[in-house]
């Protein structure tokens, strides 16, 4: 029986991880198995041990794409919460952990859905889901159809725009504005308590000391 071949020792996961780097800081454009073999130190061939050609991984791209953009927007979504702020809180965990969403490969991919209307399929596809377990949140605290659709929209897209125009702020100025954006998305002044463990958790996850005053 053969072998996978040993120059440069490469794994499906080298592959892949190469393929979405290049996708965020290249394009699409030069997601080529020659140039990546060429980094990972491998023969252009190994690359068929993991893939069957450049389409499938392409679609191993989109679906670790929407394992790690969509599933944990639909699963915080989803989270049972005793008040509409606090599940608004649990599905900002997805914006200040870039281990829940990663806004570079999120931007990365729609920049090449906008060339392939394929890619574009399933990114409105993923869109659709996100804004559908957003919906549904809002509707089981009480909001009527027209209300939870809007509320779930305006979040969404508030984020998803911040990421699509790069803009960058201090994670201690978003905290700052934590209930201002509670209170602008759900009509409801949240709690002190709710905040509080908010920021107990976004300290946590971003490594930032406890700010003082």
């Amino acid at each position: 029986m053969d072998e996978a071949p040993t120059q440069g020792r490469s794994t499906r996961e080298d592959w892949l991880a190469l393929a979405l780097e290049t996708l965020i800081r290249d394009g699409i454009d030069r997601v080529k198995i020659q140039i990546m073999a060429r980094q990972l130190n491998v023969s252009r061939s190994s690359f068929y041990w993991f893939f069957k050609d450049s389409r499938d991984l392409y679609d191993q791209m989109l679906d670790t794409w929407l394992t790690k953009n969509t599933g944990p927007i639909i699963q915080r979504a989803l989270r049972p919460a005793p008040t509409i702020t606090q599940a608004i809180l649990n599905v900002f965990e997805c914006w200040v952990d870039e281990e829940l969403f990663d806004p570079r490969l999120d931007v990365a991919v729609r920049l090449w859905a906008r060339r392939t209307p394929a890619v574009l399929k399933v990114v409105e596809s993923a869109d659709q889901q996100r804004l559908d377990a957003l919906t549904g949140m809002f509707s089981r605290y009480g909001y009527a159809d027209v209300d939870a659709l809007v509320r779930a929209r305006v979040l969404y897209f508030t984020q998803i725009g911040q990421y699509t125009l790069d803009v960058r702020e201090d994670i201690a100025v978003r905290l700052s504005r934590t209930r201002a954006f509670l209170v602008a998305f759900s009509g409801q002044e949240p709690s002190a308590a709710e905040l509080e463990q908010f920021e107990r958790l976004v300290l946590r996850m971003t490594g930032m000391s406890r700010r003082r005053g």
